[in-house]
């Protein structure tokens, strides 16, 4: 699977493998993307 993601676009494979990991954890793409956007707000 990230091979085909990769073949795709160019994407930074430390940022994919973190968010392939996350899912497998169970953590839903909403969650990742509300922690991102809190990141960046401090």
């Amino acid at each position: 699977m990230l091979t085909a993601i990769l073949d795709e676009k160019e994407l930074d494979t430390e940022w994919v493998e973190l968010i392939m990991e996350a899912r497998n954890l169970g953590i839903s793409v909403d969650e990742i993307r509300e922690f991102l956007q809190q990141s960046s707000k401090t």
